[in-house]
């Protein structure tokens, strides 16, 4: 009878819902049920409890096989759910300092062919409770689409258990060991590998950044937080989470309960109940209304989610005590045990940020509001070197960056496809749309379904998402003070006490008997009680009867359901609100923050790094050399320098423009890497800022010995690439008639006009604000050019020397 729960349903269920098994049915079944139920409640309510019943049984025989499912994976010695093949390259336990990282090797699929000669793409997922291999478990990916795109692919990933005595130094110093082993396997290419880093291996990649800039192409870092203390009022409950604990503390009790292990369980704790309606019902329910269909995915992303994986208690407690609480990674406070101090102004490579409006676990506020700690202004980023992109996504979640597969096609495709283009960008601070091909007139000319845009930004509108509030800084500066005294009398009275107590086996206990552990070790084969389940899911999937959507009753269960999720968004929207406020009340009382030594104007609570008398140095030596540049070069200065000067007046760009520049400087100058390129536009770049005057009449001076049919092809190039993102706007036409002109002076026989004078220039490294406002749109200008690689070949006929072309207008 177990193997058939609903024996006597088909026979009672027939007339009522005219089942076509004739042999269940009676004779006038249907006439009889219309007589009996002329409404069709009672044919309704039966179908819907036949379907329920089995949804019922289906679903749990689901949470069976994703007990099963928890159990298999963490007996695994090294688990992931990398959806690719791979092969270990280096493996962290054997390097000087150990850690229990290692990189792999992404195998490509039989279809897939890898190009040696393209960048290398390292991805390297979050260690943040959950186990690795978010980056890659599909196809669409961030290794699914880097692969496809043909780029040779990394992955760096960690077993569940950390090293005796591993620190986020360590991790760190393995990371840059095993960026240096990827370049050493390219010789064959200048580029370095991009690096992607999800979530908390973002603030890890931009640490090591910063020690070691050498080892790193373009970063991007996906959902990462980097300011901690940032977010706006009535969202991010997240931040407040260390003052309504008291501190870290509690990080290093927890660590001391488990003999000097965190287990990560802990942290997708907090996650979860971020959002209980997904928790507790949504998530749950979505998986039993559409139990035909879901299973599949739902496993796969449990498998995932339930791999929960350990922390060393020092790594935790570093974290919690430097970053959530102390926010001192984007305020360059953090020092290395070897006196290094970690400022992220020492990143060389473009930073490439997304995040995502929707995410309540990393906001807009904290991916971003490092930009705002460390620079005064965008003048101070271009000083500075610096090539900052942020992506903002209007609605997807924390996790839906990193797996969403929306997303992976469209932001992430365009981020791998044009990870050249943003490379050779110059400094500044940008922000990028993604735009559908079909929104665009000329959309023959894209390559690809989506189209990357980007627009300089100043802080004023980077402001507009950071939400910076000045009066937060002294509550969060009196939460860090208070977590330490907390933290020293836990370790003087009460830690001493937990550690004599603990054993190993203790703490693995502990682990085991985890709320979130157990639910799902109880509903796995370990539970005697779930014998009986697959032979009755087996039953039920070859009898089964869905119930119509239209059935009144299904439609009643859809309406509780939105009820139950309406009600426990709203207790959610009160407890965060009710923290908020108590954290708001205690926190900023000046009684409180007196006690701390923190109140009053002199001190200043975020405190952004001043700039180092080497650094100062750096940039006068950079001047004096830039301004011996001005004057020095041949053709391919003057073709670049003129792009740059003509779309800084464009208020954006695309890849086109670049894709056509690049297919000319293949013509110009073959032998030119992308390394090359990138310097050369990075130099002209700074030249015009520095002094644009001197750097515009000096065009004839590096055209000088050209004939007049090469001084047309320089300019055809030049209007090719205007050309590839529509019309020129009114000023950067003017601007470039301003260049032809210029050009046709260096034309044989032209009569040369003497060069005014060198305006004098500033002593610091930031120009005028005027000047700094063109260059950042300059940048912008520059990095579309950059992007591009195909362009025809074709020379423009000859016209006779000092004839001057028309350029198109936007009127």
């Amino acid at each position: 009878m177990l193997a058939n729960p609903l024996p006597t349903a088909n026979a009672l269920a027939a007339p009522w819902f005219g089942s076509s098994n004739d042999s269940a049915a009676l004779p006038g079944g249907e006439a009889l049920a219309s007589m009996m139920d002329p409404f069709g409640f009672g044919r309704a309510a039966v179908s819907y409890w036949r379907d329920s019943v089995e949804r019922n049984i289906l679903y749990w025989d689901v949470m069976r096989e994703r007990g099963n499912q928890y159990l298999e994976h963490m007996e695994q010695t090294k688990p992931n759910v990398l959806g690719f093949e791979t092969e270990v390259l280096v493996d962290g336990r054997t390097l000087p300092n150990p850690t229990n990282y290692e990189l792999l090797r992404e195998l490509p699929p039989k279809n897939i062919q890898i190009d040696p000669q393209k960048r290398p793409f390292v991805v390297i997922d979050p260690r943040a409770g959950h186990g690795p291999g978010i980056g890659g478990f599909k196809p669409d990916s961030e290794l699914g689409v880097a692969l496809k795109a043909g780029h040779p692919c990394y992955f760096i990933g960690f077993l569940p258990f950390p090293e005796p005595g591993q620190t986020v130094e360590d991790v760190v110093e393995s990371e840059v060991a095993f960026l240096r082993h990827v370049i050493a396997l390219h010789p064959e290419t200048t580029e370095k590998p991009m690096v992607v880093g999800n979530c908390q291996a973002g603030w890890q990649i931009m640490m090591a950044a910063a020690l070691e800039p050498e080892v790193f192409g373009p970063i991007l870092i996906a959902g990462a937080p980097l300011s901690y203390w940032a977010g706006e009022h009535g969202k991010a409950p997240m931040r407040y989470t260390g003052g309504m604990t008291g501190g870290s503390w509690i990080t290093a009790l927890t660590s001391d309960i488990g003999n000097g292990l965190f287990d990560g369980a802990w942290l997708v704790q907090n996650f979860e109940r971020l959002n209980p309606a997904n928790t507790y019902w949504k998530k749950q329910y979505h998986l039993y209304a559409n139990i035909d269909t879901e299973s599949k995915r739902y496993l796969e992303f449990e498998r995932w989610w339930g791999g929960h994986v350990v922390l060393g208690g020092n790594e935790i407690q570093y974290i919690v005590d430097n970053l959530f609480v102390g926010n001192r990674l984007s305020t360059a406070q953090l020092v290395t045990r070897d006196g290094r101090r970690i400022d992220l102004r020492n990143v060389r490579s473009p930073v490439v940020v997304f995040c995502s409006r929707g995410d309540d676990i990393t906001p807009p506020p904290q991916a971003l509001g490092w930009i705002r700690d460390l620079y005064a202004g965008e003048e101070d980023i271009i000083a500075n070197e610096q090539t900052i992109i942020y992506c903002l996504h209007d609605t997807t979640g924390h996790l839906g960056i990193l797996v969403s597969g929306s997303v992976s096609r469209k932001e992430h495709s365009e981020f791998t496809a044009n990870m050249d283009y943003i490379d050779v960008m110059p400094p500044g601070l940008y922000e990028t749309t993604i735009s559908h091909a079909d929104e665009h007139t000329d959309a023959e000319l894209i390559e690809r379904d989506y189209l990357l845009e980007f627009a300089p930004r100043n802080f004023e509108e980077l402001d507009r998402d950071v939400m910076h509030q000045p009066e937060d800084d002294r509550r969060f500066a009196t939460v860090a003070r208070i977590s330490e005294i907390n933290l020293g009398f836990y370790r003087l009275y009460v830690q001493p006490w937990i550690q004599s107590i603990m054993t190993p086996e203790a703490a693995r206990w502990i682990r085991r008997m985890h709320p979130i552990r157990l639910g799902y070790k109880l509903m796995s084969d370990r539970n005697p009680l779930t014998v009986p389940l697959p032979v009755m899911a087996d039953y039920v999937r070859r009898h089964r009867q869905p119930v119509e959507q239209d059935n009144i009753f299904k439609a009643l269960e859809l309406m509780a359901s939105d009820q139950i999720v309406v009600s426990l968004n709203a207790w959610r929207d009160l407890r965060d609100s009710s923290t908020e406020r108590l954290f708001m009340d205690i926190y900023g009382q000046p009684l409180l923050q007196a006690a701390v030594g923190l109140y009053g104007d002199a001190h200043v609570h975020r405190r952004r790094p001043g700039a180092e008398p080497e650094h100062r140095r750096f940039i006068e030596n950079r001047q004096n050399e830039l301004r011996h540049k001005i004057a020095q070069g041949g053709p391919h200065e003057a073709v670049m320098r003129s792009v740059i000067y003509v779309l800084g007046g464009a208020p954006a760009t695309d890849e086109r423009n670049f894709k056509r520049l690049r297919a000319s400087r293949a013509e110009l100058e073959p032998s030119t890497s992308l390394s090359e390129f990138k310097r050369l536009v990075r130099e002209q770049f700074f030249i015009l800022k520095l002094d644009r005057e001197q750097a515009l009449n000096t065009l004839p001076e590096l055209l000088k010995g050209q004939t007049g049919e090469e001084i047309d092809n320089y300019i055809s190039h030049l209007e090719h690439v205007f050309a590839a993102s529509g019309e020129l706007t009114e000023h950067a036409a003017n601007r470039f008639d301003q260049v032809k002109a210029l050009f046709d002076k260096a034309r044989p026989g032209a009569l040369a006009a003497p060069a005014p004078e060198t305006a004098p220039t500033p002593d610091s490294a930031v120009a005028t604000a005027e000047i700094a406002a063109e260059a950042s749109n300059t940048v912008t200008a520059e990095k579309a050019q950059e992007s591009s690689v195909e362009a025809p070949k074709k020379k423009p006929a000859t016209r006779p020397a000092g004839q001057r072309r028309s350029s198109p207008r936007k009127r």
